[in-house]
């Protein structure tokens, strides 16, 4: 193969030596417009996965690099004038000059032809005269913009400002500083490169970086490798502490902010893109040249796997994609966390760290026990010590403390969510309502909840959904509710809805939201405005209408009461009847109840005043809603924000955070936990400063995901859903496998023979011991701080 590289950084010399390493009859040519010594940056860091693959690849450029690693596994927060430490990460860091230094000099020892302080000749004419092209031509890629048709490339920036530094103070673990300004928080991420310096980048949200003045300096017109003295020198003052009398260094050094880049295709013919040209992920979880050199090391063995180059470079987007976007979606996740960290900042200095930690969601809470159990039984002390109710006992999986709401304890923090059955007749629920719900309550959850309970035949969802409208349904639903009353510690709540403009459609596996063929009814919404291409349209309710729902929901929230349900939540989320008057894009009235967000508000709000006056004041309202649509000109989470802050000033206990499903054309953002974030700004913006709880609900499946939410403080209350369908008996199991025995998650006496998992297949007993002198155990190399060797003198 004839192979022309575009960028001669570590990307694309990595991909250069490991293809002529694999065949030396390739000729490889790289093109690089910079100095062989010219680089910006300081310090790189790799995980020990990546560096694994690099051994395995090419051990004389692992061996080499290894020469010149700092290495250690603790990472210090300081945060508040405190620091904690947790450890086992496992982290290596170099010098990014010292390892372009290598890669040249393997490159040059292979064969590679590398051109330095030369633009690559024109892309397209490389294309006509090479068998492969890679653009490893950086963030700002020219290749990419040049065939931007295909490539399809979204820039996403952000609203932090960062600036990279250097300090010769060598660190000895990952160091996050988090500094409280008079202008706001300011926060490092430090960590050490070498026995002579560590990398210092300072990081804070763009508002903080205008109060403290920084844009007057970075409005200067600054020439190539030139960096910003006058910001250097007054984040010297900021940060003189944490300096501790050492320099503060630049490099090419200027306030930046960071770009999340994504290409819709990486490949264009024999073309392709690679590193920060095809994706970049925030450097809070990790370097974008380990990134690069992980895609180099999977192209290279995608082309010498296949006959072709263009099924080489489909095989290379089939592989590597997902494992890309899948670290983007953490690194989202963290560099939104850093973008609000300033909600977090009255958080006691064990929970701050913990929540730190786990901010991407790909560390957990086990994650972090088998890691440093130290630092999580620590964690566990404090969260102990933070409720109220629990003296004289030992801590507990975060999970298992209860939750008191007004008169109602909730046993543990498990809710299951509200999930349609369409399985009611006349909206009339049967057995099968009775065995769903009470075998969850019987499995251990802490409250169950009903499906959406619609409020007048006309605003049920499907003919298969149920109601609370008539004398019958109220009796059946006294029966489910007295069932887990009487055999289970749980509580169980109703959520009262109506399907508004989705109403009349067949149940779910007849046809989602396809309108029904024969026996439908009339449905309605804030205006004529159908939920989606296929939908009915519905008509724009009066303020008559308006009124008589309102009083349906007040008759149903009395039947409520009467039937004895601990809690009553209001469903104005997913695109039902008062959660299509809160978005913008199903409510285009012009009166008082469209417009603005206040004026959409409105009768969702004047609903649940109707009910507070009924509903028992010594039991618990909820509200759901969708904090987003996940739409172009839908609502944002900052409106969801102020309707989160508008039902806590009216009296809510509770706030069900979920998202879309508000218009057919949503774009939802899929993926584990996703929606936690949006539950998580709700609790610290509205439910921490108001009282009001707050339920995380979203693809959460897994104990370890729960107990890193609740320990973290995003959420109250978890909801699990899909994992309740899967195993009735969810809590207990988690309790078991926890080792956790006690009131917040009891066997019901008939089971409690069941209460160990099984044997399964062959079960051995446990090893003898065949070892007079045990091995010790091996140690994470380099220890778990950095602390280099001094110099050896010279005479």
């Amino acid at each position: 193969m004839r192979i022309a590289v575009i960028g001669g950084g570590p990307a694309g010399l990595y991909f250069s030596a490991l293809m002529k390493q694999l065949d030396p009859a390739h000729e490889v040519t790289v093109w690089e417009r910079n100095a062989p010594d010219d680089t910006f940056g300081f310090g790189v860091v790799f995980s020990d996965e990546t560096l694994g693959g690099i051994e395995h690849a090419d051990e004389v450029v692992y061996n080499r690099m290894s020469e010149r690693f700092a290495r250690w596994s603790d990472i210090d927060i300081s945060y508040r004038g405190e620091v904690r430490t947790s450890g086992g990460q496992g982290f290596a860091a170099m010098s990014r000059k010292q390892l372009l230094q290598i890669l040249q000099e393997r490159c040059l020892e292979l064969g590679v032809t590398v051109h330095f302080r030369q633009p690559a000749p024109d892309v397209g004419e490389l294309a006509a005269t090479y068998d492969l092209v890679l653009a490893s031509d950086g963030i700002n890629s020219a290749v990419r913009d040049r065939y931007a048709d295909v490539f399809e490339p979204s820039l996403d920036h952000r609203h932090n400002k960062y600036i990279w530094l250097a300090t010769d103070r060598v660190f000895e673990a990952f160091e996050f500083f988090v500094k409280h300004t008079p202008h706001g928080v300011m926060q490092v991420h430090g960590y050490p490169y070498g026995a002579a310096g560590s990398t210092f980048i300072v990081e804070m949200h763009e508002s903080v970086w205008q109060r403290a003045g920084f844009q007057e300096f970075a409005a200067g017109d600054f020439a190539p490798g030139e960096n910003d003295e006058q910001s250097i020198a007054v984040l010297r003052e900021i940060f003189a502490e944490e300096l501790d009398g050492h320099a503060l260094l630049g490099n090419n050094s200027r306030w930046i902010t960071f770009r999340t880049v994504r290409n819709k295709r990486w490949r264009n013919g024999n073309i392709v893109l690679m590193g920060d040209a095809a994706h970049t992920a925030h450097f809070s979880i990790g370097s974008g040249t380990k990134l690069a050199m992980e895609d180099a090391l999977a192209l290279a063995a995608c082309l010498h796997e296949n006959v072709s180059v263009a099924a080489g470079l489909e095989a290379y987007e089939a592989e590597r994609r997902p494992v890309v976007e899948s670290l983007q979606r953490a690194a989202q996740a963290s560099l939104e966390w850093f973008e609000s960290i300033g909600q977090y900042t009255d958080q006691h200095p064990d929970q701050f760290a913990f929540n730190l930690l786990t901010r991407s969601r790909r560390i957990t809470y086990n994650n972090l026990r088998m890691r440093d159990d130290d630092f999580v039984e620590a964690i566990d002390g404090w969260y102990l010590s933070a409720q109220t109710d629990t003296a004289n006992e030992v801590p507990r999986p975060p999970m298992f403390y209860p939750l008191k709401l007004k008169d109602v304890e909730i046993p543990n923090r498990i809710l299951v969510s509200p999930m349609d059955m369409y399985s009611a007749v006349d909206g009339v629920p049967s057995d099968f309502h009775l065995v769903h719900l009470g075998s969850k309550a019987l499995g251990g959850a802490g409250l169950v909840m009903t499906e959406m309970v619609c409020v007048s035949p006309e605003g049920r969802i499907t003919p298969g959904c149920a109601g609370l409208y008539t004398a019958e349904q109220e009796k059946a639903w006294a029966r489910i509710v007295d069932f887990v009353h009487a055999d289970t510690r749980a509580k169980i709540g109703v959520q009262l809805g109506h399907s508004g403009r989705k109403g009349a459609t067949k149940v779910m596996w007849e046809g989602i939201d396809d309108p029904l063929d024969t026996g439908g009814w009339e449905i309605f919404g804030p205006s004529a405005i159908p939920y989606g291409p296929d939908s009915r349209t519905p008509r724009a309710l009066t303020r008559t209408e308006m009124d008589e729902i309102t009083a349906r929901f007040v008759e149903s929230a009395q039947a409520a009461a009467r039937a004895g349900f601990d809690v009553l939540e209001l469903h104005c989320a997913h695109g039902y009847l008062l959660s299509s008057f809160l978005s913008p894009l199903a409510n285009h009235r012009v009166d008082e109840f469209g417009g603005s967000l206040e004026n959409r508000m409105r009768f969702p709000l004047r609903v649940f005043d109707a009910i507070r006056q009924v509903w028992p004041a010594d039991r618990p309202l909820s509200v759901r809603i969708s904090a987003t649509d996940w739409a172009e000109g839908g609502n944002t989470l900052d409106d969801a924000v102020a309707i989160a802050r508008a039902f806590a000033e009216h009296g809510v206990d509770l706030l069900h955070v979920s998202s879309g499903q508000v218009v057919k054309h949503e774009k939802p953002a899929y993926g584990r936990s996703y929606q936690t974030p949006f539950a998580d700004r709700i609790r610290q913006e509205v439910g921490v400063p108001q009282g009001v709880a707050v339920i995380a609900v979203g693809a959460i499946s897994s104990y370890d995901d729960v107990n890193s939410v609740l320990l973290a403080g995003r959420a109250d209350l978890v909801a699990i859903g899909r994992a309740h369908l899967w195993d009735p008996q969810w809590t207990l199991h988690a309790a078991a496998e926890q080792g956790y025995r006690g009131d917040a998650a009891q066997w019901p006496t008939p089971f409690r023979a069941g209460n160990r998992r099984p044997p399964t297949g062959r079960t051995d007993g446990p090893p003898p011991r065949l070892q007079l002198i045990r091995e010790a155990q091996q140690a994470v190399q380099g220890g778990r701080r950095w602390r280099p060797a001094p110099p050896v003198a010279v005479h």
